[in-house]
């Protein structure tokens, strides 16, 4: 049962990416004393979905150094235009509630780590 509720995003490993919306997006980012990852995304793209599993499967590597969070462009469209994100999947990190750096590709997991690891 873990599973199911795993792969419906109902149960979230430590480390995982958390949800994000609209409304608690600026709270959440600006209250963090971690680098924050927020990945951008879109069930209905491929690319999305792929990006999803790569950073759930990192993300528990990092918990204690970075927090990892997602949002979902079209059921919260005010944020990602906000942040001028134009095509997803699309991650920004965020220190110190700013936008400091942002990747908007679908990217090999080993170039990822190598990413995050420059952004911590």
């Amino acid at each position: 049962m873990g599973f199911i509720k795993r792969l419906f995003g109902l149960e979230v490993k430590p480390g995982e990416p958390e949800k994000l919306s609209d409304n608690s997006f600026d709270a959440v980012i600006t209250e963090n004393d971690k680098p924050c990852f927020v990945h951008f995304y879109s069930l209905c793209n491929a690319s999305s979905q792929v990006m999803s599993g790569l950073l759930n499967e990192i993300g528990p590597d990092y918990i204690k150094k970075a927090s990892f969070y997602k949002m979902n462009v079209r059921d919260n469209p005010y944020t990602p235009q906000k942040l001028k994100i134009t095509g997803v999947p699309a991650i920004v990190v965020f220190k110190e509630g700013n936008p400091v750096e942002s990747l908007t590709k679908l990217t090999p997991l080993n170039q990822l780590r190598e990413w995050i690891e420059k952004n911590l």
